[in-house]
């Protein structure tokens, strides 16, 4: 190797050594020189936003020196206060690279602010903050309503157009968010808060659902949307107090199922009331469908006189006291039979004791009658039900009845005439309690309630006690004679009423014109309706009498099903024509003698019998009972003479006279 080229590779190799040393050298300067430069990067940035702010405010550029880089934002008045700024921000000695965006403030429509929870110990600002306010001074006013430990981080643009009161709305939002877990987030669009996110806990959720219901004045709660917080034993329970009334506890799913649980609940406690101390939470074991689960629950609560249903660890447990002897079979099938898909079996702890209060219900609606309680025995049911079905031919009957022993006595000589009673009410209910009897409910005329309110308790049989709370419409003021008349024409000129051939029984179509007409005699206290029947046209046929359906729909649990009783119309065994006489009853016989017969000189004529009304009478006779019951005065309502009538074909008549 010649001299010369081993002196090159040396020369070669002493650069590539000599490299370390010098990045050690540059690496301590740069250590040593570079936070000078950012402090002086720092301070000359300063210097310029105080510069740049209105005096008394708090500046609109805001900054952050980062070695000799230097990252600018905010909102400048208008643009040629931010090119000045930039042009000042760029002259810093040091400066490499000026970085940023700072805009304009302008009017923000709507104007969005949102707060969200990225960790548990930082809260992101983004969106819009009122120019008026600087970051500072709301992020000084927030500090408050802030989570412990917990810091802001403000990326919201200053804008016009913020809401009255932003800053105490949103500090109400912060408080609201710190209930929630990280990843929730509060948002303000205008004057709408919403929000949504995971519970931090059951608590958490009770406290903040509280809390929205009394929103800062001038705002609305918008759409929220919570997620329930994740419990480690999930637990359900219904407890029955001994008045009736039901206490739901332990967890729901959702505030929907929590809500649909209370409506179920309040129709199974049939007017005791309830009471929900439940709270909604996750961690019902998968497969259990939580419907399911409080449908359950319900069944089982309704076959108890005291006592309680509770659902843990997987299990449905039973305690307390049945409601009568059949319901320690029926809930035994139940826990064995009817178990909802992931529901174990728990421990029934269950005795029995005699009625107390002896209950019954009957609760008419819209188009059913319900009967529900205790009876005696099937005898006293069949008798029940065949007193109800006459008189509600258009509703459904539904029994509910069970079998206990305890009836007080003359039990159905009570009800009776209470029956008759309630089916003169549009919707009512009579609940017996031993022997108390109450009628509640509301009538279609104001005459009718007044009538039955007064006349109740003297229905009952001795040694009861009863009462009756008939609602009515108030009574309208009285109109002009003129303008009455003119009613009443409008009224009965319409579409003709017509029976069908032979008969004199009221169709469907027949009540909205009398439930018109009794209506109308509350606003026109003048004037009398006279009623005449039309009659049939010559040859014709009888119409087919119309079947009607007789059938109870029954949920009773005794063994023996309830007896559908005999249609509307049909007559008992002995029963007679409407109008004919009773026949008097032939004195008995003295034992050892035998009957004498009177001399046929001393005779006298028997007395002719009384003929039936003829059709167009009792046309007019069904109409004007129908009216009196709909609570038109005896003295305003009345059936045309004997012998009065409307040609053959005609529709029914009325006419008002002075």
């Amino acid at each position: 190797m010649s001299a010369s080229s081993f002196r090159d590779r040396c020369r070669r190799l002493g650069w590539i050594l000599g490299l370390p040393g010098l990045g050690l050298i540059l690496g301590l300067t740069v250590a040593r020189v570079t936070p000078g430069i950012e402090a002086g990067l720092h301070a000359g940035a300063a210097a310029i936003a105080r510069a740049t702010a209105e005096p008394g405010s708090e500046p609109w550029l805001r900054f952050e020196a980062q070695g000799r880089d230097l990252f600018v934002l905010g909102e400048a008045p208008d643009a040629g206060i931010r090119e000045n700024a930039y042009r000042q921000l760029a002259a810093l000695p040091g400066l490499r690279r000026l970085d940023g965006p700072v805009g304009l403030v302008e009017e923000a429509t709507p104007f969005v602010w949102t707060a969200t929870r990225t960790k548990p110990d930082r809260i992101d600002l983004t969106g819009h903050r009122p120019a008026a306010i600087g970051p500072a001074a709301l992020a000084e006013r927030l500090a408050p309503s802030l989570p412990p430990e917990a810091r802001l981080r403000d990326r919201a643009k200053a804008a016009l157009g913020a809401p009255p009161d932003f800053a105490e709305a949103a500090a109400f939002a912060l408080t609201a968010l710190s209930h929630l877990a990280p990843g929730a987030h509060v948002t303000l669009q205008d004057t709408t808060l919403s929000l949504a996110g995971e519970a931090a806990s059951v608590a958490d959720e009770v406290t903040l659902r509280a809390s929205l219901t009394t929103p800062p004045t001038g705002y609305v709660i918008g759409p929220v949307e919570i997620v329930p917080a994740l419990i480690e034993e999930f637990r359900f329970g219904i407890d029955r107090a001994a008045g009736g009334g039901l206490r739901l506890s332990g967890y729901g799913v959702s505030e929907a199922e929590r809500a649909d649980l209370r409506k179920r609940a309040t129709e199974a406690a049939e007017g005791a009331g309830i009471t929900d101390d439940t709270r909604t939470a996750r961690g019902l074991p998968a497969g259990i469908d939580p419907k399911a689960l409080t449908a359950f629950a319900l069944r089982l609560v309704a076959l108890l006189q005291e006592g309680g249903v509770t659902f843990a660890n997987g299990a449905m447990t039973v305690s307390g006291i049945a409601l009568d002897g059949q319901a320690l079979g029926e809930i035994a099938g139940l826990m064995r039979d009817q178990r909802p898909a992931g529901i174990a079996s728990g421990p029934v702890s269950l005795e029995t004791r005699p009625l107390s209060p002896y209950r019954l219900a009957i609760r008419r609606e819209a188009d059913s009658v319900t009967v529900s309680g205790h009876l005696p025995d099937a005898a006293t049911r069949a008798r029940l039900l065949a007193a109800v079905r006459p008189r509600f031919f258009r509703e459904r009957i539904v029994d509910r009845s069970r079998m206990a022993e305890g009836a007080p006595a003359d039990l159905t000589a009570a009800l009776e005439p209470a029956i008759g009673a309630l089916a003169l009410l549009a919707q009512g209910e009579i609940r017996l309690a031993d022997r108390t009897l109450t009628l509640t409910g509301q009538a279609l005329y104001a005459e009718t309630g007044r009538r039955i309110a007064a006349d109740f308790s003297r229905t009952l049989p001795a040694g009861w006690q009863g009462a009756a709370t008939i609602a009515g419409p108030e009574a309208g003021e009285p109109v002009d004679p003129d303008l009455c008349r003119t009613r009443f024409a409008g009224l009965t000129e319409g579409a003709p009423l017509r029976f069908a051939p032979a008969s004199a029984l009221l169709t469907p179509a027949f009540y909205p014109v009398l439930d018109a007409l009794a209506a109308w005699a509350g606003t026109c206290p003048t004037g009398r309706i006279v009623v005449t029947g039309p009659l049939d046209p010559p040859g014709a046929a009888p119409a087919a009498k119309p079947v009607l359906d007789t059938a109870v729909e029954t949920t009773a649990s005794a063994d023996e099903p309830a007896k559908a009783s005999p249609p509307p119309g049909a007559k008992p065994p002995g029963a007679k024509s409407p109008g004919a006489k009773p026949t008097p009853a032939k004195a008995p016989e003295a034992k050892g003698t035998a009957a004498k017969k009177p001399a046929p000189a001393e005779a006298k004529p028997a007395a002719p019998p009384e003929p039936e009304p003829d059709l167009p009478r009792q046309r007019a006779l069904a109409v004007t009972e129908y009216l009196l019951q709909a609570g038109i005065p005896a003295d305003r309502i009345a059936a045309a003479p004997a012998g009065t009538q409307l040609p053959a074909g005609a529709g029914l008549g009325f006419a008002l006279v002075p």
